[in-house]
């Protein structure tokens, strides 16, 4: 527990960590005594790191090695010792410079955020795009093709479009159609796609559109035109740098990345528990819950457009990786990305 570890404690874990995120090599007694000027002999070193051993947050993998962080280390350190620091004004330019050149095509953007947060982290950058469903929902038009089917076009704000068919009960006319059209667009105007689907569920129980026919074929027929369209695109860039981590020497473990790297569908949940977080998520280690990515550590925040959670970004690396410098370039990344979206008519 937390509260077990003494200010000594907490100092020679610093200690220890830090010198492992520099190195990846596992840290004795004598390094942490020269290196840290902690006021502590080699031999008092030890014994702290006996006791922390003990209590799970070292490890020692070999007999005359020295210790190792655990996952439990790591999360410590990154709830009560860690210091992040300022993002430089450089990198500052670097991520506003390089985002306003793609801002015109909303999926140039996301992969120039993946490319610039695998760039400035050295780690692997990845960006979960906008669902279709998290859009601001701006114009619907029903289209008659055939006796009972009809074409969709649903415009969102950001100018995204997207045409579905759909298969209608019973059999409607264009003038029909064309007034559901104006109804819906009227009461789902300004919602995203996900918050109309909410409303409309929530119309379809009022008592009074049982009673007027209009309403109720409209709302059936966008309660299918609106229906869940699954997971979006995921942009990944940088894989190469995580596997020059030493870490990942071992081919198994390179293996097992690549393949959660390919497969996609993990990332995407992992990524998805941060979506709807406030600020900035650290999973590391086990935390990640896939055995792929049990040597890894994932640091995500979500973005925003106008208060409406769109999508999370972050970086992938070692559980070793600097926390320190990397989470202010998720966070000011994360944030440009936003009001990018924002200034999207």
């Amino acid at each position: 527990m937390t509260q077990t570890l003494t200010a000594r404690d907490r100092e020679v874990l610093e200690a220890i960590i830090t010198d492992y995120i520099q190195t990846a090599e596992p840290v004795g007694s004598r390094t942490v005594s020269k290196k840290y000027y902690i006021g502590l002999s080699p031999a008092t070193i030890r014994n702290v790191m006996a006791d922390l051993e003990e209590m799970g947050f070292l490890t020692q993998p070999h007999t005359s090695a020295g210790r190792v962080p655990t996952d439990r280390a790591f999360r410590f350190y990154v709830d009560s010792i860690l210091a992040v620091r300022k993002l430089s004004l450089i990198d500052r330019d670097r991520i506003e410079i390089g985002l306003q050149e793609e801002s015109k095509d909303i999926n140039e953007t996301m992969k120039r955020a993946s490319s610039l947060l695998s760039l400035l982290s050295k780690q692997t950058g990845v960006v979960l795009a906008p669902r279709f469903g998290s859009n601001i929902f701006k114009h619907i038009e029903f289209i008659k093709l055939r006796e009972k089917t009809i074409l969709v076009i649903i415009v969102c704000k950001a100018g995204e479009v997207q045409n579905k068919l759909i298969e209608s009960d019973e059999n409607m006319s264009q003038d029909e159609l064309d007034k559901y059209s104006r109804y819906l667009t009227e009461i789902m105007g300004g919602l995203s796609l996900v918050e109309a689907r909410r409303k409309i569920l929530e119309e379809l129980k009022k008592e009074k559109v049982l009673f007027d026919k209009l309403m109720y074929r409209a709302l059936e027929l966008s309660q299918k035109a609106l229906a869940d369209e699954g997971e979006g695109d995921l942009y990944i860039e940088g894989k190469t740098n995580i596997l020059q981590s030493p870490e990942f020497a071992d081919l198994e473990k390179m293996r097992n990345l690549l393949q959660a790297f390919e497969e996609k569908t993990k990332i995407v949940r992992l990524l998805d528990k941060a979506l709807f977080a406030h600020g900035i998520q650290i999973f590391i280690g086990a935390e990640n819950e896939f055995s792929e990515m049990k040597d890894c550590s994932v640091i995500a925040a979500p973005y925003c457009r106008e208060n409406f959670t769109l999508g999370t970004l972050g970086v992938i690396g070692p559980t070793r990786m600097d926390y320190s410098s990397i989470i202010p370039i998720v966070d000011y990344t994360a944030r440009i990305v936003g009001k990018i979206l924002e200034n999207i008519d």
